[in-house]
């Protein structure tokens, strides 16, 4: 039997989907004192904790006020699921039904969050799991805030995380005002006063969004380049039908925010017989001249949705020299979370039962 919509309540609005500027307007309209705002966020971030009633600082009229008015939770842990090396991806399920997923990467002196952005992504990468999924819809700013409120819950006590990437699902520059909104809400120095420089935003290239990123503040810049011709990155990342190198290298190139203090780290991932070539890695240097930066190099992660293999780890060897014999900064990441589909490329909610069908509007 369908289900009716039409009968559903509407949800609630999220306390999580506003900063503190934010909420203070909100709680000043309806004739709370601003300073209510700042105790109800320092319970969410700076004690984690979601429940209304819990918060005891707050008159009791107050509190039911709130707990029938606002919701304080947007995602629910559906599933981890813990790599060989460590790495943990965490299934989440949204208010709607929907399902992301987020991946927990612990290091020796740091853990670091990969978010989403949105579910599923219209670009259509052909070597990406994700963009297979098709375009549902975007995150709210709660969603994307609750990714690192539950993966705090999965950390060992007294574990914290240090890093955010917004490498996830989705691409982060269709989504920037809630993109916007969480990198405030991680970085206020009241609440989760994460550093700006310990953020880095991903993007396959959406030109006019990446000034309004960069003046966020000093967050890093991550550019998904993949290929050093406009012939191959069209198949690999159609987006560039509509900004070709010439012109996302050439905005790079003239942005005042973009320095040697604030490089642009740019990915490529090496695809066996198809940008994993000497000449392909004499070309990166020469196409990304002029653009402080460095190459992040990483070997395909193989999924049932692409046709894509990795190269031999001397191909990639081999391209890592040549691409730092011309001086340009290089990593061959070390792939992680790989066994469980966690790694790059390979986010897609795979076997999990959601209850939306992709939008089949994507763009090119």
């Amino acid at each position: 039997m369908a289900r009716d919509h039409a009968n559903e309540s509407a949800p609630r609005p999220n306390l999580k989907d506003h900063g503190r500027e934010a909420l203070r307007e909100h709680f000043a309209r309806d004739g709370l004192p601003a300073y209510r705002a700042d105790q109800v966020l320092s319970w969410l971030y700076g004690r984690g904790v979601d429940d209304i009633e819990a918060m005891t600082d707050l008159p009791a009229q107050l509190r039911d006020r709130l707990a029938g008015t606002w919701d304080t939770r947007a995602l629910e842990i559906g599933e981890v699921q813990v790599s060989l090396d460590g790495t943990r991806k965490i299934v989440l399920r949204t208010r709607d039904g929907e399902v992301i997923e987020s991946v927990l990467i612990p290091e020796e002196r740091r853990n670091t969050l990969c978010v989403s952005t949105q579910i599923g992504c219209p670009l259509a990468c052909s070597f990406c799991a994700t963009g297979k999924m098709g375009m549902v819809r975007n995150l709210t700013v709660a969603e994307i805030v609750d990714q690192l409120m539950r993966a705090r819950e999965v950390l060992p006590e007294g574990d914290l995380i240090s890093n955010i990437v917004f490498m996830g699902m989705g691409e982060p520059l269709l989504n920037l005002a809630a993109v916007k909104e969480a990198i405030r809400i991680f970085t206020d120095p009241r609440y989760l006063a994460m550093a700006p420089r310990r953020i880095t935003v991903s993007t396959s290239g959406v030109v006019p969004q990446i000034r309004p990123l960069l003046e966020i503040g000093p967050i890093n810049l991550a550019v998904s380049l993949h290929a050093t011709t406009d012939e191959v990155r069209d198949e690999l990342v159609p987006l560039n039908k509509r900004f070709p190198l010439d012109i996302l290298l050439g905005a790079l190139r003239d942005e005042e925010l973009i320095s040697r203090k604030r490089p642009v780290f740019f990915e490529y991932t090496l695809m066996a017989g198809t940008n994993d070539s000497l000449e392909d890695a004499r070309r990166l240097p020469r196409l990304l001249e002029g653009i402080p930066g460095k190459v992040n190099l990483i070997p395909m992660n193989p999924h049932p949705d692409a046709s894509y293999q990795p190269p031999s780890s001397e191909v990639c060897d081999a391209f890592a020299a040549e691409v730092h014999a011309s001086g340009l900064r290089v990593t061959l990441r070390r792939n992680r979370g790989r066994d469980i589909d966690a790694a790059c490329g390979q986010l897609a909610a795979r076997g999990q039962t959601r209850r939306s069908a992709p939008a089949t509007d994507s763009q090119d």
